[in-house]
């Protein structure tokens, strides 16, 4: 062999240059490596063979009671009432067996508006809170009959309604509506305590300003959104 032979032959497992200037040789053992794992992984996600456990998927709460009432028997004293209680975005009907005054009189409105508003102003019960349902309406809220001069179906509250938050206002409403509490058109008329100030009220035979008076009707706006109860009611 000659000279210019050896010089081009080189040593076993020693890289050559090619024409364009690059080297050649055996793939490194790590990225061959790099490559397999890649493949096992799937792309970058690590595998486990441990099950992820990501918990259950989000409820809903459905504002819904199970029927499990019974008609009250005969002769007891008491009787299925709706309550209007908050869930989610809107005030929904809630049946609770109530000891109440029978009838629509108008001497039973403030005897059944007193007991109506103590089950709104109660918590919620197991069933009730577990499905969604909550209370607006603030402990100490009394209801009296209205004052001298009012309209027989007046009730007056020992805070103005307006001042109420909306959503125990549209409690109230929806509540009392359909009951005696109400008038004969099922509207309720309510207002704040006689006594109290108001640039707007009127004066009773005593010469006293007494708050206005509104009606408010229990509708699909009130009900589906009793934030209207801001602005709602027409005054007496």
């Amino acid at each position: 062999m000659s000279r210019s032979a050896r010089r081009k032959q080189s040593p076993p497992g020693q890289l050559t240059r090619t024409p364009a200037g690059t080297r050649r040789g055996r793939p490194a053992p790590l990225i061959l490596l790099c490559v397999l794992a890649a493949l096992a992984t799937g792309c970058g996600i690590r595998a486990t063979s441990v099950p992820v456990d990501a918990g259950a998927a989000p409820s809903r709460v459905g504002c819904v009671l199970p029927d499990e009432h019974e008609s009250p028997r005969a002769g007891d004293a008491r009787s299925l009432v709706r309550v209007y209680l908050v869930c989610g975005t809107r005030v929904s009907p809630v049946e609770r067996e109530v000891r109440m005054p029978q009838g629509r009189s108008s001497a039973q409105r403030l005897p059944v508006a007193r007991k109506l508003l103590q089950e709104l102003e109660r918590q919620p019960r197991t069933l009730e809170g577990a499905a969604g349902f909550t209370t607006d309406v603030p402990d100490g809220l009394t209801v009296e009959s209205g004052a001298e001069g009012d309209p027989d179906e007046a009730l007056r509250l020992n805070r103005p309604p307006d001042e109420l938050p909306s959503f125990a206002l549209a409690q109230l409403v929806c509540t009392y509506a359909d009951t005696a509490a109400a008038d004969a058109d099922d509207g309720v008329v309510l207002g704040g305590p006689a006594g109290s100030p108001s640039d707007d009220g009127d004066e009773d035979a005593a010469g006293e300003t007494k708050a206005p008076l509104k009606r408010y009707e229990c509708d699909a706006a009130l009900r589906a959104r009793p934030e209207a109860a801001e602005t709602a009611g027409t005054q007496v």
